[in-house]
């Protein structure tokens, strides 16, 4: 591996780094180098963690060698004043900022997910220092393999059913931990989580309690950074920061996480709940009599229940009740009634819990947590819930041992209490919680019979309750206190964290250090658009007053309708919010959109519980891969887990559309109160952001992220579609990401953007190395992987021929698929062109193609059975050229006359109506081994090995006929009056250059285009959609080299329709 020299630290790197990872390991090194934190932006696909990894571990390992090197030289005689020494002249090393006593510094790698750390050790792997000790960090729920306690849903609940099984040392895995812990195997190369778990189940040792044991001499951490940024989950980790490293990657969200941390909402129902549990605790003491050894022998875990009496549980009912009953006289407004943080502690107060009982209460919370965990046989029976949450309540608001005024002032100004009333769930009579579960003990404390129904006890009641919110604001608030641990130095670094300046005020962390970094691709390697309107014209705008518009779903359905014939694999649609989503997947399954889409790519809507996620993640690789498909959708929303972290490179994900900015709920009140926070903050301080320039970063922030997923390495493409006019508005350009605002264009109309979106996959696909396919999630291979079709590497656009449903049926569930069968046998119900109905919900139903049009063993239109058959529109032509039954077929003039009156008197009365240029119901063909047309296109078909069409028509024949058509009275008497000589020989001679026209449309386009050219004709002629013919032909015809071709199909145009469709030809030549 290369090795390479930063800032004096010798750095070994997988390969050569382009500039851009050059520049960004530069700057670990000097925040390193220097103890400074610093705040990195480098887009995805740069290398960022690999980068991270490398300068951080090279950093280590030579700060490491130099301390050993300074131990070496120092005699044993001087041990005596080795410390002084040390601190001298160790500390004035680069890199070195502490004394050798202080001991080594540990480096500790944070990110939002454990899929995402997942991904980092796998880049860890593949690097020079695999060898190093490493250690994950991860919760119960990833790592417990005790059989009963492993299948606990509650985190509570599991966290004192494993403490319990600890304490009494009846965790048969637990008690393996300390023998193996220095297993060589642990240390012989790098585990993750699933790795830790696959070791604990093969050796009966724990893998959670392991991963404690393993960090005490591990060089770098891996951890979810809540680890971090919570302060009870810093101390359940037992996690002392002093003189760590901390990197947190991936952390765009680390101010949300800041103040989710510090926040919590407790609920009139959690207060009944508490109540409910100590009530049930001391109905079983009483039954016991209050005899601790009795109560004792009838309980499992019989040290539990020994540590708190009954006269301590009276006392903890009552604060119970006497809490409940003032947060029930908090008035309240319509809305709700909002506080200064400080509120909080009244309320407590009034309660009798303050700061000095807090570890007594805490306590005894905890005890009565464990006792009923562990005596819960029943999963209907109580197991503390409610006091688990109360307990979380108390930590946060006492979060300091010691308060001092400074505390209690930014207690005031950083937090705010809202009370408001609880949404009451509606229950049927006679159900579950509509009695009290037996308890003698009334809300009061007082003893009744459960017989006698008098003062029964219900603590779920019918009354309106409220909802307690204690709400963070000042993310700030976490993040000083975790910097006040002794940490040497905190890097944070993603690829949307712009704009820098706002995200970094907001944290109240001096960041010294700070980069934008650039992309390593080139032009040609993305597309980025906003999208001002639908291909009907509709304005695109998201907005709370239009997202419910009939017209604007039709509009964005067919958008994405007509964006995924042109973007080959995987396509993301991302949504503002679910409730949107849901709202556009009714109303395009309503008005039959919805089986349009996925007729051409099967469509995947992402759920919104974690349990269904990893199965539709894989199946949409597994689709995307499927050579049957072309390609699969994947729907989503803007701050899910599909815009975070995971992997769509190359096909996976080869374009981003976004439908509309994802601003926060506007009359949320944690919204409106976090507006009003930094509104004051920036009155008070003269410095800091607005709340409504917050409220726009926000959405800002999710687009980032969002469009973030579609370029993942130096060789992968893709086009990122901004389909809300609203991008385009004010300064929203500029925060968006520094990479994407060169690239960014505006399109104020549709068919410009299907144009440049046509020519960019195009060279794309010729200019980009082929990919090698990967289909991971958390790290890992996923089935379905396959190498791309195309021979020479390249995506190409998929063929545009629909899907039939041998592919389709292997969709999974949750895709909404047209009942379609196989369109070999000729049975489909539709076609797959654009249906563009303007206007209106409801979208006209298209007539079935026969199979000769997508490779049917029959000829597009039966009636045309003769090569030499004269056909009576240019449809006839057109499938005649797409192929015959046969060539060898005998020139017999009495029966092509037959045929072609039959076929001409079939027509009249299916197809109504005639062009105003051409009057294709008196058009002809005829077979011919060579033509005075353009031999150039002669030999091109000749090339195919398809016969040659020669088509007369009846019109005038000059330089500009194609520009003077013939009227309509002019057509009819043409229709009704036998052709002299003269005008069968113009008629002869005319059709010849229509014959032309075919051909050079055939010679021009692909197949498969072609085959869409001929069906969307034959779908203008049936149904007079003009739209939809437009919006195929401009895409069709998008190569420059085509344009004149294009403009030539003018004269067959209804004369209504031509003037727009020349200027859209002038549109797409001059665009």
């Amino acid at each position: 591996m290369p090795q390479l020299i930063i800032n004096g630290i010798p750095i070994q790197f997988p390969f050569e780094p382009y500039e851009v990872q050059r520049n960004y390991m530069t700057k670990v090194i000097e925040c390193l180098q220097m103890n400074s934190n610093g705040a990195l932006e480098s887009p995805t696909g740069t290398g960022k963690t690999l980068c991270l990894l490398c300068a951080s571990l090279g950093w280590l390992e030579h700060h490491k060698a130099q301390m050993q090197a300074s131990m070496n030289a120092m005699s044993m005689d001087t041990v005596s004043s080795f410390d002084s020494a040390s601190s001298n002249n160790i500390g004035s090393l680069p890199g070195s900022s502490f004394g050798l006593f202080r001991g080594l510094p540990k480096i500790i790698y944070a990110s939002r997910t454990h899929s995402q750390l997942s991904q980092a050790i796998s880049e860890l792997k593949r690097t020079a220092y695999k060898y190093v000790k490493v250690a994950v960090l991860g919760s119960r729920d990833q790592l417990c393999i005790h059989p009963e306690v492993s299948k606990e849903q509650n985190n509570s609940t599991k966290l004192h059913m494993c403490q319990v099984r600890v304490k009494s040392k009846t965790c048969y895995f637990h008690n393996q931990v300390e023998g193996k812990k220095d297993d060589p195997a642990l240390r012989s190369e790098v585990m993750d989580i699933e790795d830790l778990v696959l070791y604990g189940k093969r050796r009966t040792c724990c893998p959670y309690y392991l991963t404690r044991e393993l960090r005490h001499d591990a060089d770098i951490i891996f951890m979810p950074y809540n680890y971090l940024l919570d302060p009870r989950t810093r101390m359940a980790h037992g996690l002392e920061l002093h003189g760590y490293v901390v990197i947190l990657d991936e952390a765009h969200n680390v101010e949300k996480m800041c103040e989710e941390a510090a926040s919590l909402q407790l609920r009139s129902t959690d207060i009944a709940l508490c109540i409910d549990e100590v009530t049930q605790v001391m109905q079983r003491l009483q039954e016991s009599g209050g005899d601790q050894e009795a109560f004792a022998a009838n309980d499992p875990g019989a040290d539990v229940p020994q540590d708190f009496t009954m006269d301590e549980l009276y006392l903890l009912k009552a604060v119970f009740l006497k809490f409940e009953e003032v947060v029930d006289a908090t008035p309240l407004s319509k809305e709700g009634a909002s506080h200064p943080g400080s509120f909080m502690f009244d309320l407590l107060q009034q309660a009798e819990i303050t700061p000095h009982k807090k570890a007594i209460i805490c306590d005894l919370l905890d005890k009565l947590v464990t006792y009923l965990t562990s005596n819960s046989s029943s999963p209907f029976q109580r197991k503390g819930a409610g006091l688990q949450k109360f307990s979380e309540l108390i930590k946060i608001v006492f979060s300091k041992d010691n308060f001092s005024l400074a505390h209690m002032e930014a207690i005031k100004t950083s937090y705010r209490v809202h009370v408001a009333v609880e949404e009451v769930k509606k229950r049927q009579a006679g159900g579950w919680g509509s009695k009290a579960n037996g308890s003698n003990f009334s809300r009061d404390g007082s003893n009744h019979d459960s017989n006698s129904g008098a003062g029964q006890s219900n603590t779920l009641t019918s009354k309106q309750g409220r909802v307690l919110s204690y709400w963070c604001f000042n993310p700030g608030f976490g993040m000083k206190e975790m910097v006040e641990q002794g940490i040497r130095c905190v890097i944070i670094t993603s690829g949307t964290l712009s704009p820098l300046q706002s995200f970094t005020q907001e944290l109240q962390v001096g960041f010294p250090v700070q980069l934008e970094n650039s992309h390593i691709i080139k032009g040609h390697q993305v597309f980025v658009g906003v999208v001002n309107r639908g291909p009907d014209g509709c304005t695109l705008n998201s907005s709370y007053q239009n997202r419910s518009r009939p017209e604007y779903l039709n509009s964005m359905g067919n958008l994405i309708l007509n964006f995924s014939r042109v973007i080959p694999g995987g396509l993301l649609v991302f949504f503002p919010s679910y409730p949107i989503l849901k709202n556009c997947h009714e109303h395009w399954q309503i008005n039959g959109v919805w089986d349009k889409i996925t007729n051409i790519k099967p469509a995947f809507i992402e759920p919104q519980n974690k349990d269904g996620f990893l199965s539709t993640i894989t199946e949409f690789y597994e689709k995307v891969n499927d050579p049957a498909l072309r390609g699969a959708i994947f729907m989503a929303v803007c701050r899910g887990k599909v815009s975070e972290g995971l992997d769509f490179a190359d096909g996976n994900g080869r374009a981003v559309i976004v439908t509309g900015l994802p601003y926060p709920p506007y009359k949320d009140p944690r919204v409106v109160l976090k507006q009003q926070y930094l509104n004051n903050v920036l009155a008070k301080n003269k410095r800091g952001q607005s709340g409504q320039a917050w409220y726009k970063l926000e959405a800002s922030r999710a687009v980032n992220q969002a469009i973030g997923r579609v370029i993942r390495h130096k060789d992968d493409y893709g086009a990122i579609l901004l389909a809300d006019c609203r991008f385009g508005m004010g300064n929203f350009s500029h925060q968006l990401s520094k990479w994407v605002q060169p690239h960014l264009k505006i399109y104020p109309d549709f068919a410009p953007t299907m144009r440049d979106l046509t020519r960019f996959f195009r060279t794309a696909s010729q200019l980009c190395p082929k990919p090698q396919q990967k289909l991971t999630y958390n790290g890992k291979q996923l089935p379905g992987a396959r190498k791309n079709q195309s021979s020479t590497g390249e995506y190409l656009p998929m063929p545009m021929a629909p899907v039939g449903s041998s592919a389709l049926s292997q969709a999974p569930s949750r895709i909404i698929l047209r009942q379609t069968t196989e369109f070999m046998s000729g049975n489909n119900k539709s076609t797959e062109f654009m249906s563009v109905n303007n206007k209106t919900t409801e979208f006209s139903k298209v007539e079935p193609v026969p199979p000769r049009a997508f490779g049917g063993h029959r000829s597009l239109f039966p009636q045309v059975q003769n090569s030499r058959a004269e056909p009576k529109s240019i449809f006839d032509a057109l499938t005649s050229d797409a192929g015959s039954p046969s060539d060898n077929k005998t020139d017999d003039s009495d029966a092509n006359d037959s045929i072609a009156n039959d076929s001409a008197r079939k027509r009249s009365r299916n197809f109504p109506g005639s062009f105003d240029v051409l009057d294709f119901n008196s058009l002809g063909c005829e077979t011919s081994e060579s033509s005075s047309s353009s031999s150039r296109y002669e030999n091109l078909s000749s090339v195919t090995k398809k016969r040659k069409i020669k088509v007369t028509a009846n019109i005038n024949k000059s330089q500009d006929d194609q520009n003077c058509p013939p009227t309509n009275a002019a057509q009819n008497d043409a229709q009704t009056r036998p052709p002299g000589p003269k005008n069968g020989e113009e008629k002869h001679e005319k059709l010849k250059k229509i014959a032309a026209y075919v051909r050079e449309v055939k010679a021009c386009l692909p197949h498969d285009s072609y085959r869409e050219f001929s069906a969307a004709v034959k779908l203008y002629q049936t149904t007079k959609r003009y739209q939809d013919l437009k919006l195929i032909f401009l895409r069709l015809f998008a190569h420059p080299d085509h344009h004149l071709l294009l403009r030539r199909f003018a004269p067959f145009l209804d004369s209504e329709f031509r003037a727009d469709f020349l200027a859209s030809c002038d549109q797409l030549t001059n665009g």
